[in-house]
C-alpha cells in the first residue's frame, strides 16, 4: 500500500489566510513559532476587520483599529512581522470572486509553498471552530490556491495591471479539520502561542486569570494524546492537503 504523502520538512515561505484576528493564535500559532524558529518566512492574510468581536461596550467604528494593532502584537510574538488585513464586515463574508481575487493577489505576491487556512467543513462534535466566516474563508483560500492563483488567465487584472504572475502552492494546511491527520508538537514554544493570545486583549481579557491557559492547555493535551504524542506534550492538528 502506498504511504501517505507526508508534508514538506522544511519550505522557505507560508502565507496563513484567517477569518479574523487572533483565529491563527487559538489555532496554529505554536506550529507558526515553530516555522519562524526554523528560518521560514510567515505572512499573515487576515479576512476581516474583525468589528463584530469584544465583549465590552467600545464603538463599532474602534475595533478594527485596535483588533490590527492587537493581530501585529500577537503575530511578533511568534516571529512574524508581515501581517496584512483585506477589511470585509467581521460576520458577513461570503464566497464571492472578490474574496477569491483578494486572497489570489497575497498568494501571488507571497508566493508561498504551504499555505495555513481554517477547513471549510463544519464540526458537528465542536461547532465554535465552524464559525461560518471561518468556513468561508477556508473555501475561498481553498478556491484560490486552485485553481485561481496557479491559473494566469484566472482574475487577468492580476497580471495585466498588477504585474503579478501565476504562482502554485505546494500544500495546504487546513486548522480545525474533523479530519486532522498531522500534528504539531509545540510544548517548546508554548509561552510564545499564549503571549500571542494574551495580545487579543478586546477578545480575552474578560476571562477569569488562568482560564484561557487552562482550557487552551487541556485542548492541547488531548489534540497531542489524539494524535499518538507522549504523555506531557501539547499539539496543535491539521488536514495537510497536497495540491500536486
Amino acid at each position: 500500500m502506498t504511504q501517505p504523502k507526508q508534508p514538506a520538512a522544511h519550505v522557505d515561505r507560508v502565507l496563513c489566510v484567517l477569518a479574523h484576528p487572533d483565529d491563527v493564535d487559538f489555532g496554529s500559532a505554536g506550529t507558526v513559532a515553530t516555522w519562524t524558529a526554523a528560518g521560514t518566512e510567515v505572512v499573515y492574510c487576515i479576512v476581516t476587520n474583525g468589528d463584530a468581536g469584544g465583549f465590552d461596550d467600545t464603538p463599532r467604528e474602534q475595533m478594527p483599529l485596535l483588533r490590527q494593532a492587537e493581530q501585529r502584537a500577537a503575530a511578533a510574538a511568534v516571529g512574524v512581522t508581515d501581517v496584512r488585513f483585506l477589511g470585509y464586515p467581521d460576520g458577513r463574508l461570503e464566497l464571492t470572486l472578490d474574496l477569491r481575487r483578494d486572497i489570489s493577489r497575497v498568494i501571488r505576491q507571497v508566493r508561498p509553498q504551504r499555505v495555513l487556512t481554517s477547513s471549510p467543513e463544519r464540526m458537528y462534535d465542536r461547532i465554535g471552530a465552524s464559525h461560518p466566516d471561518h468556513m468561508t474563508a477556508g473555501e475561498s483560500t481553498l478556491r484560490a490556491v486552485y485553481p485561481d492563483a496557479r491559473n494566469p488567465f484566472a482574475h487577468p487584472e492580476l497580471l495585466a495591471e498588477e504585474g503579478l504572475e501565476a504562482w502554485t502552492v505546494d500544500e495546504v494546511w487546513l486548522g480545525a479539520s474533523p479530519r486532522a491527520d498531522h500534528a504539531v508538537d509545540v510544548t517548546d514554544v508554548v509561552e510564545q502561542k499564549f503571549a500571542a493570545l494574551e495580545s487579543h486583549v478586546t477578545q480575552v481579557a474578560h476571562q477569569p486569570e488562568g482560564q484561557l491557559r487552562q482550557f487552551v492547555t487541556g485542548w492541547m493535551a488531548q489534540t497531542a494524546r489524539t494524535h499518538g504524542l507522549p504523555e506531557g506534550r501539547l499539539a496543535e492538528a491539521f488536514q495537510v492537503v497536497h495540491t500536486a
